[in-house]
């Protein structure tokens, strides 16, 4: 019996989607990152902050929780909401002289979210079953960030546009983010199916 490996690829062995998704994908979305902060319409300004909570406190503990686990997705929730809100507190300091209540039910939403998802979904590449657990943690998350901001002086009761606000960006990546992390699953599988080693005789 021998154990044979399929060989990684060489150096040499570059083409090209290697180079479009490697260099060419990722430098358009850096230079799409660094052109919108630089841009201050007012419209532009507006969908920055919505974008900036969709993607640090909703879809990357989301991700983290369906592809690998609940306390990675916590725990990187838990991170990314401190960051978060020590970023807002700063911004609110600045403006008003304090900050605010409504901090925590981002970080505590955050924590959730990613917790929630790796919970319900124990790293199944269904679709089906990550919809179901990413909706899932973004309702819940969302009602988190709901109730706290009913005891915050600045936030207040919602209103019906703010809480579309709340649960529009954590309904659109439970349904976004299976994908992605699909995709992750999916690519991984392969990945080492490649490189195990097979029975030869």
């Amino acid at each position: 019996m021998k154990e044979s490996y399929e060989a990684a690829p060489s150096w040499r062995e570059w083409k090209l989607v290697d180079i479009i998704y490697g260099i060419v994908i990722p430098s358009i979305v850096a230079l799409l990152i660094i052109g919108v902060s630089m841009v201050s319409t007012p419209s532009l300004i507006g969908l920055k902050y919505p974008l900036l909570e969709a993607v640090v406190i909703v879809g990357v503990p989301m991700l983290l929780g369906l592809i690998w686990n609940q306390w990675a997705g916590g725990a990187a929730g838990f991170l990314l909401g401190s960051f978060y809100a020590l970023y807002y507190a700063d911004q609110l300091y600045a403006s008003q002289g304090h900050a605010d209540i409504s901090l925590i039910g981002n970080l505590v939403s955050a924590m959730l979210i990613g917790y929630i998802a790796g919970a319900l979904n124990k790293r199944s590449d269904n679709y089906r079953r990550m919809l179901i657990a990413g909706g899932t943690s973004g309702i819940m998350g969302s009602l988190f960030v709901l109730l706290v901001g009913q005891f915050s002086p600045i936030v207040g009761e919602a209103s019906v546009g703010g809480v579309v606000l709340v649960f529009l960006p954590r309904v659109l990546a439970g349904v976004i983010v299976p994908l992605i992390a699909r995709a992750f699953l999916r690519h991984g599988a392969l990945q080492n199916r490649r490189y195990m080693p097979s029975a030869a005789s």
